[in-house]
Parts: structure tokens; sequence; C-alpha cells
């Protein structure tokens, strides 16, 4: 199968499997990332077949809305992409790449181990700040049945993955257990770039949100 068939299927694939999902990780979060990584994955010479299908099903057999454990060699991915009879040195650099993706505690090191993974976690970062970053963390945290804030509960700088995981802090937490930490993250140099503007506007909607309900930002930053 040629790798544009692939490519192809492998969208209607993940449409199907993301398309109206409430949490933030519906398809159009997989369309953007794609999009993002394609780009960059231009400008780095990195390996564009591996970049996009990586970046097409990164969120398939994601923690955060799948009862899948942790084994690649019977996740969905493996399942799929051994469907569509990718060669095998491909599959397993794409499972490694989805394994190692995602922030899993601001104390735990999710370093990638190949330019096309360092490309799609990239995207895959840039799209969880900014403008989209914000609208999408509100729709996760109410998809979680979490508060919007809590003053009586501040962030914590998780340094486990199980602590991670198993949070139930409010949203606005998040913006510093995470989102806050994003901008200094980014392994390359054209993330880098997108990430300061969409920081710096995270940044200016807290400072309303702190204005607005009155509440003490120096508390929830320290």
């Amino acid at each position: 199968m040629k790798k544009e068939e692939i490519l192809l299927k492998t969208e209607e694939f993940v449409k199907q499997c993301m398309e109206g999902d409430s949490s933030g990780h519906d398809w159009w979060h997989i369309h953007r990332v794609r999009n993002i990584a394609v780009k960059i994955a231009k400008v780095e010479n990195a390996d564009l077949f591996i970049v996009e299908l990586a970046a097409l099903l990164h969120d398939i057999s994601d923690w955060k809305f799948s009862d899948e454990k942790e084994n690649q060699e019977q996740s969905k991915v493996r399942i799929w992409l051994e469907q569509m009879k990718v060669e095998d040195n491909f599959i397993s650099h794409i499972c490694e790449i989805i394994k190692d993706l995602s922030f899993k505690g601001a104390g735990v090191s999710t370093n990638m181990k190949t330019l096309e993974g360092i490309i799609v976690q990239d995207a895959d970062r840039l799209d969880a700040i900014g403008a989209i970053g914000i609208a999408r963390t509100f729709a996760y945290g109410g998809s979680k049945g979490r508060e919007i804030y809590n003053p009586k509960i501040l962030p914590v700088l998780h340094q486990s993955f199980e602590e991670y995981k198993n949070t139930k802090a409010p949203t606005l937490n998040h913006f510093y257990e995470k989102l806050l930490l994003l901008k200094d993250r980014m392994n390359t140099d054209s993330a880098k770039n997108i990430a300061v503007e969409r920081h710096s506007f995270m940044v200016t909607f807290l400072e309303h949100f702190f204005m607005e309900t009155w509440l003490n930002k120096e508390s929830y930053s320290e």
C-alpha cells in the first residue's frame, strides 16, 4: 500500500475514533497537531511519513480516556499499522514516539529519542497552550467533573506519573502544573518561537482571571 493511501485511511480511522469527543481531544485537535508537526518537520528535514502517522495516531490509546494499558505490543496503534502493512521498523518507531510523547508531571522526564518524536511532541504541546490550550483545558476539566477553581486547593508540581495521573485538582491548577511549563520545554526553534506568543496569551488570561475572581495570583505561582 502506498504511503499516501495509508495516511488517508489512517485519517479516516482516527476521525471515527475521535470525532465528537468533548474533552479537548477530538479530531480537530489531531488535525491541528498533524498540521503543525508537518510544518516543523519540513523545516527540520524529518521523515514526514513517520511524523504524520505518529501525529494522527498519538491520542488513540491515550491514558486520559482509554482503558488500554501501556502495552504497545497490543495497542490499537500497532494493530492498525500492521493492518496497513506498514514496515515493522516504522511501526516500532511510531509506537515509541506515542509511548513517550505525553507530559507526565513537572518532575518527570519525557525526552524523545528521535527527531520525529521531538517534532510530534512539540506540535502536541503547542496545541496545549495559547487560546486553544485554554479552551481545551476547561473542556477537559468539565468532562472530568472538576471545579474551575478552588482557592483552598493549590497547584502541585507532581514528581511522578502516578501522582500526576491521579490528580483531581481544579482546572485552574493545571496552568501551573503543566501549561505554563511547556514554553521552556519545547525542543525545536520553530516550536519555541510559536510558544512565546501563546504563553504570553495564557499569562494575560490568568491576570484577568485573578482580577475578576479577587484571588491572590501569587499564592498559585509560589
